[in-house]
C-alpha cells in the first residue's frame, strides 16, 4: 500500500512545480482550486464502515468546511511488494477552494485526523487549479 500511495503522491506532486500562478478562466467562471482527499477504507484490523466514514465527515470535515464538500465512492489498486494486486475501497472528498489563501492547513488537519483514527499509513491529497462557475 505504501508503494502505491507513494507513486500517486509522486505523480501528484510532479505537477506542482509547473502549475501556473493563475488560470485564465472562460467568461462566467472564476479562478479557484480543487482538492481531493482519498480516504482509504481498509483498516489493519477491520474495514472502515459507511457509518464510521459518515461520522468522520460530520465531526472532522463539516466543521472545517461548513460551505460543503462532495463525497464520492471510489477504489484503488496497485502492485504490492510481493507483486500481488492490492485493492482498497476509498471515499473521495472533493473540495472547491479559493485561488488564494491557506485553506490547505484545514485539509492537512483532516488528513492527520483520518490517519490517526483509522490507522492509515497515508491519506492521498490531489490539488489543482480549477475554473468554477457557481
Amino acid at each position: 500500500m505504501r508503494a502505491g500511495a507513494a507513486l500517486l503522491l509522486a505523480v501528484g506532486l510532479a505537477g506542482c512545480a509547473t502549475w501556473p500562478a493563475s488560470t485564465t478562466c472562460p467568461k462566467g467562471q472564476q479562478d479557484m482550486r480543487s482538492a481531493q482527499l482519498f480516504l482509504g477504507r481498509k483498516d489493519p484490523t477491520a474495514p472502515v464502515t459507511e457509518v464510521q466514514v459518515r461520522r468522520f465527515i460530520d465531526q472532522e470535515i463539516t466543521p472545517r468546511f461548513p460551505d460543503g464538500v462532495t463525497v464520492l465512492d471510489g477504489g484503488g489498486q496497485w502492485r504490492g511488494p510481493d507483486d500481488r494486486l492490492l485493492r482498497n475501497a476509498v471515499k473521495v472528498v472533493l473540495f472547491i477552494l479559493p485561488a488564494k489563501g491557506d485553506i490547505l492547513t484545514r485539509i492537512d488537519a483532516v488528513r492527520a485526523a483520518y490517519q490517526t483514527q483509522f490507522r492509515q499509513e497515508s491519506v492521498l491529497i490531489l490539488t489543482q487549479p480549477a475554473c468554477v462557475a457557481l
